[in-house]
């Protein structure tokens, strides 16, 4: 029998060192920046019911979820989305509270996926969700803090907006079935044409020519002048028009050499209604921030209010950071203490700590070992301390 005692499952790694030091700094970034825009934090269990991620708005297939059974033979899954379990909380426990509720959190997520594919299975968002507010306000509020949060990876960032009303009304039109609507997602997504046209050989009229464009309309503001040619009803005008007045916001807090729109911005998760956006930095092909807006999906929890937010993956981000180099900070002092000395050397670790100093405290046998650890560890003072407590500083 194969053991798996030495192995981590796959999709699952352990994190050294300077990888947790990149996690640790862009959490804590993440957070002093929710905070100081006076968001609250909250935390969902780690195990949900299944029938959290299975209604009438929410779906996500069973394959792409970790599953379990409780003491009561109950069927359980580790959290794959963090948005759904908050919509549970807000729709549940804050139901008293007045809206708009400003939330955030820092959790993991568990997703099954494909063999090989190179993401993780295990990985922490750090995001926000806004409950309730007006709504162009509270999108304003999204797309700024998303911005930031992008700034707080990399200054080099780029945030694509768009609107999942789109596709949800142009696939309406059309009149496919949810299989051939999910295909259609996906090739429009990942901007295969050739997959599109020929899926989309077969049907005619203005929202199949509509769809056809869709991933093709990206870029600046010259985009909405494109977009113009296929919004033949009067709710595409209306939520084309909406877009353009969102996008000229944003560029006017972030810049528009900072901002993309991309009408073929399409999302797998079906509680999206209207605006999504994905935040990418210099360097790194996937994107590291999603979000959008869902304002049908606290109804399906039995509280009716909009809703929009965004989460950061905290492993690509750290990944991105970690692969520039962050440098790890050198103790500034190493204090050794030797056999009969090691409460004294501890108190004076204390006395240092306690002036701001960073402190390693010697474990090693001989004081000409732990010079030696010093050097190796661009540690350039070690206090060598004496059982009476009196203490000799040496310069590494």
């Amino acid at each position: 029998m194969k053991r798996y005692d030495l192995l981590t499952p796959e999709g699952t790694r352990d994190l050294l060192f300077e990888e947790c030091a990149a996690k640790r700094s862009i959490t804590e970034k993440l957070t002093r920046l929710f905070k100081s825009y006076c968001y609250s934090e909250v935390m969902t269990p780690g195990l949900e019911f299944f029938d959290v991620f299975n209604g009438k708005v929410r779906y996500f297939p069973q394959e792409t979820m970790y599953k379990l059974v409780d003491g009561k033979n109950r069927l359980m899954v580790l959290r794959p989305d963090n948005t759904m379990p908050i919509a549970r909380l807000a729709a549940t426990r804050l139901s008293g509270e007045e809206l708009p509720l400003k939330l955030f959190y820092n959790q993991s997520v568990f997703m099954v996926n494909p063999k090989d594919s190179g993401r993780d299975d295990e990985f922490t968002q750090s995001g926000i969700e806004i409950i309730g507010g007006e709504i162009a306000a509270a999108d304003y509020e999204a797309l700024s803090l998303a911005a930031k949060a992008l700034a707080v990876c990399d200054e080099d960032y780029r945030l694509e907006i768009g609107d999942n009303g789109f596709f949800r009304e142009l696939i309406f039109q059309l009149g496919v079935d949810s299989e051939q609507a999910e295909s259609i997602r996906e090739f429009i997504e990942t901007k295969n044409y050739p997959a599109l046209n020929e899926m989309l050989g077969g049907f005619y009229g203005s929202a199949a020519e509509a769809i056809k464009k869709l991933p093709a309309l990206f870029g600046g503001e010259e985009v909405f002048a494109e977009a113009e040619k296929y919004m033949l009803t009067d709710s595409l005008c209306a939520r084309l028009k909406s877009l353009k007045a969102l996008y000229d916001g944003i560029c006017g807090i972030c810049g528009a050499d900072r901002i993309r729109v991309d009408l073929g911005l399409v999302h797998k998760k079906n509680y999206y209604t209207g605006i999504l956006f994905r935040g990418y930095v210099e360097g790194y092909g996937r994107p590291v921030l999603s979000g959008g807006r869902y304002d049908n999906l606290l109804g399906d929890f039995g509280r009716e209010a909009a809703a929009v937010g965004f989460a950061v993956n905290v492993e690509a981000a750290a990944k991105f950071l970690y692969a520039r180099g962050l440098e790890a900070s050198a103790p500034d002092v190493l204090v050794h203490g030797g056999q009969g000395a090691e409460t004294a050397a501890l108190r004076h670790c204390e006395k240092l700590i306690s002036d701001g100093y960073k402190v390693y405290n010697s474990l090693f046998a001989s004081p000409e070992s732990a010079a030696e650890y010093a050097k190796q560890h661009n540690i350039y003072r070690v206090d060598t301390v004496s059982a009476d407590g009196s203490v000799k500083s040496t310069e590494v």
